[in-house]
């Protein structure tokens, strides 16, 4: 298990333990956090799993791949650098205390 810890907008904080083989999208739905909305269900088919990677987490996160890439062109406010779709991040024991924030909104 790994802890996440989700940042709200409005900056609220949610601390939750997601198991391995979960996806950071997952870890949210499963724990009510509210900003995630994951219509497509975490197939990459949306953007509304958009969050924004924690500077000292973006190096260590599994790499962007091109689908998730193509998918975040539709998502709100990308940040180049730190943008990720929540359902392509699969929680490994290497990603304990990972940090992630959600946009304004999902489109």
């Amino acid at each position: 298990m790994a802890k996440i810890t989700y940042i709200e907008h409005s900056g609220k904080e949610h601390v939750v333990e997601v198991r391995n083989g979960m996806t950071v999208m997952e870890g949210a739905r499963d724990n009510g956090i509210p900003g995630i909305e994951a219509d497509c269900g975490g197939a990459c088919a949306c953007s509304t799993c958009h969050v924004y990677v924690d500077a000292g987490w973006v190096e260590r996160v599994p790499a962007i791949d091109p689908m998730e890439e193509d998918m975040l062109d539709f998502a709100y406010n990308v940040d180049q650098a730190s943008s990720r779709l929540s359902c392509q991040i699969k929680v490994t024991d290497a990603l304990d205390g990972l940090v992630v924030r959600m946009p304004e909104r999902q489109i």
